[in-house]
Order: C-alpha cells, then structure tokens, then sequence
C-alpha cells in the first residue's frame, strides 16, 4: 500500500481488492461498486495488453489483426478520455486525483489520454507496487550477473564515438577511439542520441524534424537523501497530492514550465529495507514530474528542494532539514549527460495514439539491416518493464533472422 497526503487530510491506500473497496465506499457512499467494475474492465484492458499488444514488434499493422483486439476494440475504451471515464465512476475528487495521478507520466494531460490506459491502474491497485531488495540497481546486477553466466563479456567506462557502416551493414563501432568489428548492434542508448549522434545521415530511420515534432513523456527533478534519525509518519510509497493536479498537468503539458505548486512522489524505501541506509537513518528518494527540454539549473533544483523540503515537514509533522547528512539531485542535464536523452526526456515518448505501436520509432533500421534498437523511444513504451520487454523484442527479431539466413 501507499500514503497520500492532501492539503487537509491523509489517506492509506492498501494493498488488495477488499480492503480498496472498503476504503472508496468509506469515503464516497456507492463507490464500492463503481470501484469493481472499473477494476474489472481495466483488469481486462491489462490482459489484452499483456498477452496481445505488449509483444508485438510493432514492425506491421498486420501483427494487430487479431479476432480478440478487434473484437472488443470499445470494451478496451480507445475513445473515451481518461478524465471522463473516472469521474463517470467517482465524484470525490481525492478518489479522481488518485485515479488519475499515474496518468502524469504518459505524456499528455487526462483529458487528452485514451480510457485504454486504466490499465495501469488495475497494475498498480490491484497487482500492487514490487521493490526488489536492495533497491531497483538490483534488478541490473542480477542481469550483468545472469549475462556473465551466460559468457556476455561486459565493458564499462567505454565511449561509443560511432556506428561505422558500409554497402548497407555494421562492419564495425568505434569504442573510446578504437574501431572494434561486430556482426551486429544493439542499441539501448536514446534512439535520437544513437541516431543523430553516432550514425551518419544517410543511414538514419528518422530526420532531426521528425524528432522535433515528437510529443515527450515528463522528465523528472530527482532528490536523493540520507536522514539522520528516523521520519515518523511516511511509507515505503508517499504521493504528495496537497496542491492542484490539474495546475501541475498543464505546466507539463500545456504551458510546459517549472511548476508553480508542483505534486510529487516520496519513497522511502529504509522503511521495509534495512539494507539501503545505517541503523536509525532514513533513505529517502523524492521525484518531481517535469516538462521535458526546460533549463536547468543549480538555483531552480535548490528553490524546488526548498519548496518540497518545506511541505514534507508540514505534512508529515517533522522536522528534519537539519538532520540531512547526504544530499544529491539528478534533473533535466543529467539525463543529457548521462544518457544523451533527447530533451533530458526520463520516460520516453508520450503514449499518444500516434505515437504508439507501429507509430513508433522501429525497433529495425530500415537501411542497416544488422541494427537494432531498444529502450522506452521504441515499442512497447516507457517504463522498466516495457524497456525490458523491447530488450526480448529485438532478442526474437535477431533469432527469426538468423533462423531465416540459416535456412537460405
């Protein structure tokens, strides 16, 4: 479960389909029900998207002919918006405002969202929220690990300068200035970067304009902080809803800015995990929704952490600024830095319907054809889990491949 704090009141969001009921009937007379169907249908929406759509290429039209999708096209709600829907089964706002806060993440406003995507909201009430002790680096060491057993050899702290191609084909990468052969590229940097940064032109699938005409996904302010002393009154998972959703919304999407009173997500994961901070010290992580390709800037990080700081304190009744031992942030720049994100982007391209599926930038290149890209810019998504299913995507093309050469 999670807490949510708003300006008056708090609420503990529990894990599992009775006690949920319980609490929406508790606050809204009737909601109960209204909380069952509309758990019902995204369960379904969930299904088809997992089983049907997550593990589609996205490379024809033709993948999508399926009896199943087509057949239950409108139960899937591809039409109706998203703020629509919810307040067609809830009146409280504190009940929309949860419904709809996951919905800030996939690149455009409610009321602009596909119903389709209440889907998350059966992943993430119902199937629940799963932290990987240790913290979520774990889930990459136990790849590097399992791919090492597998005889992968892997090279950190190597810059790729650039992809070299002839007569339609990688002959070879350039890695911190050596030129090393390979029968082939997988990309998971950002596909802009890969793209614009390390093939030529003429071998590029999309042109700088297209990218520019792409809708993003937020990026995010990111605090990191290591307490002295416990924090009383925080979960594992804190949502911060005290301001308007809406206003927040807008200023990502509509009038793309540095929000005026921004909502945000407070984990502290020292609460279920003692391994992430020393005996009687808090870890906490605070995440900030922002619009993609704003400026950035030592002083906006410190008037946001002022801000934030500030309204933790007042809501959860402690008092801990003077008791902050770590401190770092991670914003639009580092994304930059760090992994040529396009814009500073942190979950991809908007889940718009023009940019979903075979609206996509390929997992292929359509010129070289031992390139391959994977990552939250290519199908499915945004996201771990998606980023990691592309990985599996292109793993199936690179098979059916080799399994068609070797048949020629």
């Amino acid at each position: 479960g999670f807490r949510v704090f708003f300006s008056d009141a708090q609420l503990d969001v529990p894990f599992g389909r009775e006690k949920l009921e319980q609490l929406f009937e508790k606050i809204e007379k009737g909601s109960s029900q209204s909380l069952r169907k509309f758990l019902d249908s995204a369960r379904y929406k969930y299904e088809v998207g997992m089983k049907d759509l997550v593990y589609k290429p996205g490379l024809s039209i033709v993948e999508f002919m399926n009896l199943k999708v087509l057949g239950g096209v409108f139960k899937l709600d591809l039409i109706s918006s998203f703020d629509k829907y919810v307040a067609a089964h809830f009146k409280d706002e504190r009940l929309r405002q949860l419904m709809e806060f996951p919905i800030l993440f996939l690149g455009a406003a409610p009321a602009k969202t596909p119903a389709l995507y209440s889907l998350m909201n059966y992943a993430g009430l119902e199937l629940g929220t799963w932290y990987p002790k240790g913290g979520m680096h774990m889930i990459i060491q136990g790849m590097a690990a399992l791919a090492r057993e597998l005889g992968v050899k892997i090279h950190t702290g190597s810059n790729c300068e650039g992809i070299n191609v002839d007569k339609g084909e990688i002959r070879s990468v350039t890695v911190s200035g050596e030129k090393i052969e390979t029968d082939g590229v997988i990309s998971s940097a950002d596909y802009h970067f890969t793209e614009q940064k390390l093939l030529a032109e003429e071998f590029r699938n999309y042109s700088s304009a297209y990218w520019r005409s792409r809708t993003l996904a937020p990026s995010s302010l990111i605090f990191y902080l290591g307490i002295e002393g416990k924090i009383d009154n925080l979960l594992h998972h804190n949502l911060f809803f005290d301001e308007d959703l809406g206003q927040h919304t807008k200023e990502i999407y509509e009038f793309p800015r540095w929000p005026s009173k921004p909502l945000f997500y407070l984990c502290c994961p020292s609460k279920t995990d003692a391994s992430v901070a020393p005996g009687n010290s808090e870890n906490l992580f605070i995440l900030m929704p922002l619009a993609a390709g704003l400026d950035d800037s030592q002083e906006m990080r410190e008037k946001y952490f002022d801000i934030i700081i500030k309204r933790i304190e007042k809501r959860s009744g402690n008092q801990f600024r003077d008791r902050i031992k770590v401190k770092d942030s991670y914003c639009l720049q580092n994304f930059i830095d760090d992994y040529g994100a396009f814009k500073g982007n942190a979950y991809g391209l908007a889940n718009t319907l023009n940019q979903t599926a075979i609206f996509k930038p390929s997992i292929r290149n359509k010129k070289v054809q031992n390139l391959y890209y994977t990552g939250h810019l290519t199908v499915p998504g945004p996201g771990v889990p998606p980023s990691i299913i592309s990985g599996k995507l292109v793993a199936d093309q690179i098979i059916k491949s080799i399994s068609h050469e070797s048949l020629v």
